[in-house]
């Protein structure tokens, strides 16, 4: 496996690549999650390329950036163990040479505002740009995103075919621990005792889901699905039911849904989804 830490190394390395290449764009701190993406990758792509970057563009003011976990020598050896064809990890002047103020940047209105974009103003800007940068400097035919990222991974499949980037993008569902709470590297920031309580996001989910399938006026099954998250020590972000293609409000005349949440367990800001369609 090549490790390249610059775009120098790695245009060099996919000029002498001639098959299919596959990329999982990440921010490094890997968990099982991120390796699941890496296999999915394999099976669509001869080669397997990971980039690891914390992009500041995607962080807001007073966000993790400077404490987000950085691990580039841990992760290597995971993806080397799971046959990963190169690890592209660059500084931020590569990606950035003009600096953050005069960066071109991307912007997919709409969608972009809504939920974590409301929260997170500029966020999905940055996931925008980085992402199509990627896609330049890496070349692939395909990219793997995981699916908790529910509202990035529409962001970028509508960022895709408006530009009419030749890229095929995929979601694979979310990777879960054993009691439901889904992997991620901010799971780390969580104390033993908020761990312990944390599995309650996607049982509500679930109950919401049953909810909502069974009849319930939407509204009041939100309402209760939020009492109890607030009951179980969540402070509640959003917790929204709404249609999976372009995420607006649902209506009694849309069978595809997502439910969607983000909410704090203490300093940690946890979100999850869970897609399903009503009868």
């Amino acid at each position: 496996m090549r490790v390249l830490k610059s775009l120098e190394e790695l245009r060099a390395w996919r000029a002498q690549v001639d098959a299919s290449v596959a990329l999982v764009p990440t921010m490094g701190n890997l968990h099982e999650g991120h390796l699941k993406l890496v296999d999915l990758a394999q099976q669509h792509a001869r080669h397997v390329v990971v980039s690891i970057f914390v992009n500041p563009m995607q962080f807001g003011a007073n966000e993790d950036f400077d404490s987000y976990p950085r691990t580039l020598d841990a992760d290597c050896a995971l993806l080397a163990e799971r046959g990963a064809s190169a690890v592209f990890a660059p500084q931020v002047s590569d990606v950035y040479p003009r600096g953050l103020a005069e960066q071109t940047y991307i912007e997919v209105p709409g969608i972009s505002d809504i939920l974590c974009g409301a929260s997170r103003p500029g966020h999905f800007r940055g996931v925008a740009t980085i992402v199509a940068k990627l896609f330049n400097m890496v070349q692939p035919q395909v990219a793997i995103f995981g699916q908790k990222d529910y509202q990035q991974l529409q962001v970028i499949r509508l960022m895709t075919r408006d530009l009419s980037l030749p890229v095929e993008v995929i979601g694979m569902p979310t990777e879960r621990a054993e009691d439901g709470l889904a992997l991620s590297s901010r799971n780390g920031y969580l104390s033993a005792a908020e761990r312990a309580q944390a599995p309650e996001l996607y049982a509500t989910l679930e109950q919401l889901k049953s909810a909502v399938q069974q009849g319930e006026v939407t509204a009041t099954a939100v309402s209760a699905a939020a009492a109890r998250l607030t009951a179980a020590g969540f402070r509640i972000d959003y917790l929204e039911v709404r249609r999976q293609a372009d995420l607006q409000p649902a209506t009694e005349h849309d069978a595809d849904l997502v439910i969607l949440v983000a909410a704090f367990l203490g300093r940690t800001r946890l979100i999850d989804n869970l897609t399903f369609t009503r009868s």
